[in-house]
C-alpha cells in the first residue's frame, strides 16, 4: 500500500505520530518518504535521535504549524498521503485559551484541506475524538467542526481524485496527558484524585489507533467517519488497577468534561453502518454508490436510534485486564 509513497504526519511528534512512524518504518520498508511535521523543535530533536538520517534516510523532519497555510503547501509538495494528527487537545487549556484552540483545530483543518487539494495529495485521514460527538466543551466543538470540514472537503474537490476521511476513537492508553500516566505519576504521592466515581471512558491502545488510521488510508471511499468497536473502563477500576492502596478523593469533574463519552449518537444512526471491526458514519452527500459500498464491505445498517457511548457499552475492561494492558502498552515495569 505504501510502496514508493510519500507520507506526511502533522503533529508527527505526538504519541500517535510516533507510533505511526514506528509502524510504517517496520511494516513498509519500501516507503519513499515519511515526513514528520510539527511545531515543537525539542520533540523533533529528540525524535530525530531515534531515527538518525544515516539509518532512516526516508525520514524527514519539518518544523511548521498547521496554522500556516503557505508552509503546509510547501511541505505537501510531492506528498501522496497526509495523516492529520495535529491538534490542541487538553480540555481545560482549550477552555482557558479558546482563540488558540480555534486557530489550530479549525483553521488548521481548513489549511490542511486546501493545501492537500492544491498540491496533488491523494488521500487525507484526519484524527477525531470521542469528545467531538455531541460536544459540551470547546475542544470537542472544534474537533466536530474539523470533522465536518474534512467530510465536506470531498464535495469541493471538483474532479480532483483526492479522498478525505476521519477516524474517531476514545482515550488512547498511555498517550500524553491521559489518565493512566497521570495516575501512575500521582501514585507516588499516595493519592489518586477521582473526578466522578461514575465516570467511564472508551479505551484503545496506540496500536489500535494506528491500525485504524491505516485502515482508513487504505479502504476509505471518501467522507466516512470510522469508529472502532472498543471496550470501556470505569475510572475507579483504573485507580484500583494502578494504586489499590491509594486514597481516592472525589474532586469533581473539570470544566467541559462528561461523565460518559459518546462516539455515535442516536441521530447518527441514520447514516451509520456496521463494518465488522469498525462502524462507519457515511456522509449524507457522497459521490459513490451506497449499494456498492454495502456490497464491498458487507456493511450492515445499524438500527434506527442506535447509539454508542462508554457508559452503555457491552464490553468492559476489568482491574486485572487493565493491569495487563498497562504493563503491555504503557509501562513494562509497572507493578500495582
Amino acid at each position: 500500500m505504501l510502496k514508493n509513497k510519500s507520507i506526511l504526519i502533522t503533529g508527527g511528534t505526538g504519541s500517535l505520530g510516533k507510533a505511526l512512524t514506528k509502524h510504517i518504518l517496520s511494516k513498509y520498508s519500501d516507503v519513499k518518504k515519511l515526513i514528520i511535521y510539527s511545531r515543537d523543535e525539542q520533540k523533533q530533536f529528540q525524535m530525530a535521535q531515534e531515527y538518525p538520517h544515516h539509518s532512516y534516510p526516508q525520514v524527514r523532519f519539518l518544523i511548521g504549524d498547521v496554522r500556516d497555510r503557505e508552509r503546509l503547501a510547501r511541505a505537501f509538495k510531492g506528498v501522496d498521503y497526509v495523516i492529520h494528527a495535529a491538534a490542541m487537545k487538553h480540555v481545560p487549556i482549550a477552555e482557558y485559551n479558546p482563540d488558540e484552540c480555534i486557530k489550530t483545530n479549525i483553521g488548521g483543518a481548513q489549511n490542511v484541506i486546501h493545501a492537500s487539494i492544491e498540491t496533488g495529495v491523494q488521500r487525507v485521514v484526519a484524527l477525531s475524538t470521542d469528545k467531538a460527538c455531541a460536544p459540551i466543551n470547546l475542544y470537542g466543538a472544534t474537533k466536530l467542526t474539523s470533522d465536518k470540514l474534512f467530510i465536506a472537503a470531498n464535495n469541493i474537490k471538483g474532479d480532483n481524485p483526492i479522498k478525505f476521511s476521519v477516524v474517531r476513537y476514545g482515550n488512547v492508553m498511555g498517550s500524553n496527558g491521559s489518565v493512566i500516566p497521570f495516575f501512575i505519576n500521582k501514585k507516588k504521592e499516595g493519592v489518586l484524585p477521582i473526578t466522578d466515581p461514575n465516570m467511564t471512558r472508551f479505551n484503545i491502545s496506540l496500536q489500535g489507533g494506528v491500525d485504524m488510521v491505516m485502515h482508513a488510508l487504505e479502504h476509505a471511499w471518501g467522507g466516512e467517519l470510522f469508529v472502532p468497536k472498543i471496550p470501556s473502563y470505569k475510572i475507579l477500576d483504573v485507580a484500583d488497577a494502578i494504586g489499590p492502596e491509594c486514597e481516592k478523593p472525589v474532586v469533581g469533574i473539570r470544566p467541559g468534561e462528561k461523565v460518559h463519552e459518546e462516539m455515535i449518537t442516536a441521530s447518527d444512526s441514520f447514516y451509520t453502518y456496521d463494518l465488522g471491526k469498525y462502524y462507519a458514519i457515511i456522509p449524507a452527500t457522497h459521490s459513490w454508490s451506497l449499494d456498492d459500498f454495502v456490497k464491498k464491505f458487507d456493511a450492515k445498517k445499524v438500527p434506527e436510534g442506535f447509539k454508542y457511548n462508554s457508559g452503555e457499552n457491552t464490553e468492559w475492561e476489568t482491574v486485572n485486564s487493565l493491569r495487563s494492558l498497562i504493563k503491555e502498552h504503557v509501562d513494562s515495569s509497572f507493578e500495582a
